[in-house]
């Protein structure tokens, strides 16, 4: 999204710049809206408005326990950890970051969250220092915000090949939610649960 504002901002720039020549030329490109509907398609893409205020609902200090399955029916393996997230660019935006362990070793990972006001649908980048690579997730809520759906993409280092994920995200309540994610089974190709992460706000 801020790729495509930027790259439109440049252009209602550059038209800006040649708004003289504009005058002298009174025929304008076929299908070009005129200048104060581009605005306005602009201004009302850059606002924010509900989904950013159900996104709010991470800002703060949280603990975090996490449960990990390598294998469907394996017991999991169980962490603990802190996040913290805070809003950025007017509430346009949410970075949360994650610190806790990963097999014995310091974790440490990070994510912004948006809602894509042009596509209808909640962005989201994450990135940790258990690899080198972006994942890059796209999902919705219900109604009542209580579930959101993502589904992300990302190269897997067993493969060497993209892979998908999907998370389901569920409110209890504005202090405590759960993240399920799940992936494709490595032996047999089919989803299995991956993850469970449960949170709970620092009073």
């Amino acid at each position: 999204m801020r790729s495509r504002i930027g790259i439109a901002l440049l252009s209602l720039s550059c038209l800006a710049v040649g708004a003289g020549a504009w005058a002298a030329e009174p025929s304008k490109p076929a299908g070009a809206p005129p200048m104060d509907e581009m605005m306005a398609m602009m201004a009302k893409a850059a606002t924010p408005g509900q989904p950013h205020k159900l996104l709010a609902r991470y800002v703060g200090d949280w603990t975090y326990t996490q449960k990990m399955w390598m294998a469907p029916g394996q017991p999991p393996a169980e962490t603990s950890g802190t996040m913290h997230a805070e809003p950025k660019m007017d509430g346009r935006y949410v970075e949360h970051t994650w610190k806790g362990n990963f097999m014995g070793a310091p974790f440490e990972g990070r994510g912004t969250e948006g809602y894509d006001n042009v596509s209808k649908q909640y962005v989201s980048v994450w990135i940790d220092n258990m690899g080198t690579g972006l994942s890059n997730s796209t999902g919705t809520c219900d109604d009542a915000g209580k579930k959101c759906t993502y589904n992300a993409t990302m190269n897997d280092p067993m493969s060497g090949g993209p892979t998908t994920m999907r998370s389901v995200i569920t409110w209890a309540d504005g202090d405590n939610f759960t993240n399920e994610m799940y992936g494709k089974d490595p032996a047999s190709g089919q989803e299995m649960k991956m993850m469970e992460i449960t949170a709970k706000r620092k009073k």
